[in-house]
């Protein structure tokens, strides 16, 4: 026999009506119904008031410029498919150059694999495509193996490429993938840091080997300094107590003192290499620029110390689109070989830096946060309805700080 608070139901056109489940797919499909509001004993699952299948969202239906964007109120709302899978109504989304560079066919061939291994689905199956890598919101329902989070619980992820984003009214993530939202910042200035936060953590902590406990008086480089990452990157380390020089333009030096900054080169004002080889030698570059800069940044590491160049511009995504993802694959690690090993025998290393989604980084990044050690940086905020307008502020390039679309209002 069944709890009380649940009924079996067959599938039929009925179950299109109702939020949908599959606790055992091989087995039932449970009806939650409005008597277990009462009912004391334990929901297998949360469920929210509204009982739906569609949502609001801007999509895209194939890859280009922002006239591929597209307001829609059906698209499919997110099903739980995993017991650690969560579903949070979306309050805000921050954009990233990333999610341009998605909106365009970067990365598809990686990614399509990604979704899926087993070339199972036909090509374009990943259409209508929802872009957005942060978000902040609350938690309407949790899956069976959920433990540390509940429903109504404020939460910030960001969310994996391969992922449907965060530019909808719901969206469905891992439990591994979100942290809960630190309690002295808005869901606006939120939306602002989990994707920059988790890109900086992975290539300085999990790659660069930094933590708060070996950062002390450290010297550290970061090429472009004034966009997402290196804001955040900046913050981060001075809490750790490193000292960070900063390349940026003329008119955003006094943005990134503000952040912490020790020193700051002027990019404009002439080749860069020139002022930085000057400076004491670094124990580790984070290079958020790319092009010609790792012909001359290498040579601003301390040699036979460690010291480590880490870039974030890397060939590839751009590889497997243009060679496919097996002999993508087979170039790109060709590639990073050759170079790690040229520099190596110079006394240095030479390390690429992806993002990794994390929640348990992002809990370390929350106390931070509240601490007051680190502050959200929004440089404009636009309405759920100015999202071509959003991507268009992004596309132009030299940030200082976030873009960030409220996708709703509300909160608690």
């Amino acid at each position: 026999m069944f709890p009380n608070s649940f009924q079996p139901i067959k599938m039929s056109s009925a179950c299109l009506v109702c939020r949908r489940f599959f606790l055992r797919p091989d087995k039932l499909l449970y009806f939650h119904t409005t008597t277990s509001r009462q009912s004391s004993l334990k929901r297998l699952i949360s469920s929210s008031n509204r009982c739906m299948t569609i949502m609001p969202a801007w999509v895209i239906d194939k890859y280009g410029n922002n006239d591929v964007l597209r307001f829609t109120r059906n698209a499919s709302f997110p099903v739980i498919n995993y017991p650690n899978d969560v579903i949070i109504k979306v309050f805000a989304a921050g954009l990233n150059p990333f999610d341009v560079s998605m909106r365009g066919g970067h990365g598809a061939a990686t990614l399509a694999v990604k979704r899926d291994p087993l070339n199972i689905m036909q090509t374009g199956r990943e259409f209508p495509l929802i872009l957005g890598r942060d978000v902040s919101g609350v938690i309407m329902e949790c899956g069976l193996d959920v433990k540390y989070f509940r429903e109504r619980d404020e939460v910030w992820a960001a969310i994996p490429p391969w992922k449907q984003g965060s530019l909808a009214e719901f969206v469905v993530l891992s439990a591994n993938e979100i942290s809960h939202k630190p309690k002295s910042l808005s869901h606006i200035e939120a939306a602002s840091i989990p994707y920059v936060a988790t890109t900086a953590w992975s290539a300085l902590v999990n790659t660069g080997g930094l933590s708060k406990d070996n950062s002390a008086n450290k010297r550290i480089l970061i090429l472009g300094g004034s966009g997402g990452v290196g804001t955040f990157a900046i913050q981060m380390l001075k809490a750790w107590g490193a000292h960070v020089t900063v390349t940026c333009s003329q008119n955003a030096e006094r943005f990134v003192k503000e952040l912490g900054a020790d020193h700051v080169v002027d990019y404009t004002a002439g080749p860069v290499e020139e002022p930085l080889g000057k400076l004491e030698k670094f124990d580790l570059i984070l290079d958020n620029v790319g092009g010609d800069t790792e012909r001359w940044a290498l040579g601003l590491l301390k040699p036979w110390s460690g010291a480590k160049y880490i870039t974030l511009i890397t060939p590839f995504l751009q590889n497997t689109d243009r060679l496919g993802v097996a002999d993508g694959m087979m170039q790109t690690a060709a590639t990073v070989a050759t170079k790690a090993l040229k520099h190596l025998m110079k006394g240095v290393h030479y390390r690429w830096g992806f993002f990794a989604p994390s929640g348990p980084a992002l809990d370390e990044v929350r106390e931070m946060v509240d601490a007051g050690q680190i502050r959200a940086v929004v440089e404009e905020t636009f309405a759920f309805s100015q999202v071509p307008q959003a991507f268009e502020k992004v596309e132009k390039g030299h940030a200082r700080g976030k873009t960030v679309v409220q996708i709703s209002k509300g909160g608690a």
